[in-house]
């Protein structure tokens, strides 16, 4: 059945977010750590490769979230892309009574990156950034970072999140396809 929604002023939220639902996307843990010790992680589906030269990321955060103010204090972030073992670390960074401050990494394995935020063990990828710019969007953040240093592991299925669950892709053979450009 076709869901048709008109392009007016008054598109419904529930709507807009079903409809956003369709793109299915990878699942990030952005993390923080600034020089007083205060670590912060945030599960964040809003990330895109933005440059190759400079090597540019984005990701939107809402504007009020502790962890703007952390990586603006800070000045680097981390955005580690998560495998489809870690379903239980994104339910756990995007859980809004997890414990505040430090003690929300504990039993959660990670490493310090380049810029001192956690590096989290067994993503697919992390890729550790400088703050570049951010820019107000709405009620959220479109945070910017050049990438100083990278871990790869590509032998890990990411985690994929599609129409509200979580997902995996099937390895039913390798298709090739021809790079995107924009």
């Amino acid at each position: 059945m076709l869901s048709v929604v008109t392009a007016t002023n008054a598109v419904d939220v529930s709507a807009f977010r079903q409809a956003m639902g369709s793109f299915p996307t990878g699942v990030t843990v952005v993390t923080v750590a600034s020089d007083d010790g205060s670590m912060y992680g945030i599960t964040v589906n809003s990330f895109s490769s933005v440059s190759l030269d400079p090597m540019l990321v984005l990701v939107c955060l809402n504007a009020t979230s502790r962890g703007v103010s952390l990586i603006e204090r800070a000045g680097a972030f981390v955005v580690n892309v998560l495998s489809a073992g870690q379903q239980d670390i994104s339910c756990w960074f995007a859980d809004r009574y997890r414990p505040a401050g430090s003690t929300m990494f504990d039993g959660v394995p990670f490493e310090p990156g380049v810029t001192g935020c956690p590096v989290l063990v067994d993503a697919t990828a992390s890729f550790d950034c400088r703050l570049r710019q951010s820019h107000r969007a709405g009620d959220h953040l479109i945070v910017l970072g050049e990438i100083v240093a990278l871990v790869h592991r590509p032998h890990l299925e990411p985690l994929i999140f599609h129409a509200g669950s979580y997902k995996s892709l099937q390895a039913t053979g390798a298709m090739t396809a021809p790079a995107i450009s924009a």
